[in-house]
Order: C-alpha cells, then structure tokens, then sequence
C-alpha cells in the first residue's frame, strides 16, 4: 500500500481557505494538507525550496490552485507545473470564482486537468469541495510509474 500523499491548497482568501479545508475535512481524508497563499509559495512547497528546503519530498495527491494569486498567479504556476517533467502528471484542478471564458481555455490549453468555478452558496461550495478531494485524493488512480523528486529551479 502506498502512502498518502498530501493535497496542496493554493488560495489567497483566509474565507475560502477555511471553508476548503471544513470541506475536506468532512471527507474524512487523511491525506495531510498544505496550504499556500501565493504562486511563489506554491512553487517553492512543489520544488522543495525557500521555506519548504528539506521537506518530505514527494508528489501531492492533487494541486488545487487558485487562478487569482498574488507575486505569481494561478496560471503561471500551472505552466511550471506542467512544462516540468518532474511534475506534469501531477493533477491540477483549478478552483476559481473566474467564469471567464479565457480562463478556462487558457488553463485547458496548459494542461489543468480539471476547472472548477467555486459555488456561490455555502452547502454548494462544501459538497463541491468534498467532491473533488474524494475524487483526487481517494478514487483516482495516478499513472503507476509517477516521475519522483523536485524538478529543476527555473520559476
């Protein structure tokens, strides 16, 4: 069996973030969360440095990546992500108040493997959250032979 890996929250709002992690929680998952409130932060947990030298290295079960981020934002992270052949099969939802439709294509274009716009009501909003963690953290199957270890420095 083998271990769970983490979920990687990527989000600005303290509101969202609260109700992210109500939401997986509910979920009962396991999987350890890490928060991030910026791309810089984001990339620095994914490359294991800055701040996050030294950390357990590995993969995170699923990236959930705000589009609007501050210092480096949603879609420059999902471009580093996926140019990198140390993290492209790391699975990206972009979770977005944007229903623009350039967003979407955009994030499409880039790789995202899922682009969730956040419900508005609160019951919404938690069933959607829970549904995508079960989904990543749970009933997805990631490729059998899943590229380990940090890429290389370049954002």
């Amino acid at each position: 069996m083998s271990t769970l890996r983490p979920i990687l929250l990527v989000e600005d709002s303290p509101k969202d973030i609260e109700l992210t992690l109500e939401a997986l929680a509910k979920c009962q998952l396991a999987n350890d969360i890490h928060v991030a409130r910026d791309g810089v932060e984001a990339l620095d947990y994914l490359y294991a440095r800055g701040s996050h030298q030294g950390r357990n290295s590995g993969e995170p079960a699923v990236v959930l990546l705000d589009l609007k981020l501050p210092r480096v934002d949603g879609l420059e992270v999902l471009e580093a992500i996926k140019r990198d052949p140390a993290l492209m099969q790391i699975p990206v939802v972009m979770l977005t108040s944007s229903r623009e439709e350039k967003d979407l294509v955009q994030s499409y274009k880039l790789g995202v493997n899922a682009f969730v716009v956040k419900p508005v009501g609160f019951s919404a909003f938690l069933e959607a959250i829970q549904d995508i963690g079960v989904f990543w953290a749970i009933l997805n199957e990631p490729p059998p032979h899943r590229l380990s270890g940090a890429g290389s420095n370049d954002l």
